[in-house]
């Protein structure tokens, strides 16, 4: 077991369309290294209600925090990391906004030749991926059959997350870490080069998809040890 952890607590915040299930890798890799692992399984229904659920796990933790988010789990620990046990911030592949900014404002104009994530039109409040797609946009480097169960189990995804605003980012006043998926197709990697630099975070660039915490988890575990060693 580790025994120069600066700070041993990590929880891990999901984004949308997926369930905290996707951070088994990490999860496994970082207890393993001596480290306390806490998987939020934010409903994704509101920012609001997503970073009460982040603060829930956040306040059983005995001591300092590594908040880390994924995709849309990027805008729930810009809100909730202002919490004073959260000592530094680790952003996979996500969003990191700014004040007053929500995901709904951040893809509104893509750039001409990004890809555009398939997102169908919204039923009943919530949206989806297209599953055919899920493949090729969400985890293009994930075996066929995994990437088929994270289409086939996806989490309904509220328009109210998708335009929840953030009131003051925790980057402001917090370190931050930032992993980049080289070959993402769901938040192109110019933009996540972009927010990342906005935010001052030290910046690690790896190829992968947007499902890069589950297909390489050794590369986002070295971050986070990064981001909990300083």
């Amino acid at each position: 077991m580790a025994t120069d952890i600066a700070l041993r607590n990590v929880v891990l915040v999901h984004g949308g369309f997926v369930d905290g299930s996707g951070w088994q890798g990490v999860h496994e890799r970082l207890v393993d290294a001596g480290y306390h692992v806490s998987v939020v399984q934010n409903p994704t229904q509101s920012l609001a209600g997503d970073v009460a659920a982040t603060l829930q796990v956040v306040a059983e933790q005995d001591g300092p925090v590594v908040l880390v988010g994924h995709s849309y789990g990027g805008v729930v620990i810009t809100e909730a990391g202002r919490d004073p046990k959260v000592s530094a911030l680790v952003y996979i592949a996500a969003f990191a906004p700014d004040k007053d900014e929500s995901v709904n404002s951040l893809i509104a104009d893509p750039p001409p030749g990004a890809p555009v994530p398939p997102i169908l039109p919204p039923k009943d409040g919530y949206l989806f991926l297209d599953r055919e797609r899920f493949h090729a946009s969400f985890g293009a480097d994930l075996p066929a059959a995994q990437a088929r169960f994270m289409a086939d189990s996806q989490v309904p995804w509220g328009i109210e997350a998708l335009q929840g605003a953030v009131t003051e980012p925790a980057w402001r006043t917090r370190p931050s870490w930032y992993l980049v998926a080289a070959d993402d197709r769901m938040i192109p990697p110019p933009a996540q080069r972009s927010m990342a630099q906005r935010a001052g975070a030290t910046v690690v660039e790896t190829p992968g998809s947007h499902s890069v915490y589950v297909s390489q988890p050794d590369a986002v575990v070295d971050l986070i040890k990064r981001a909990t060693a300083a």
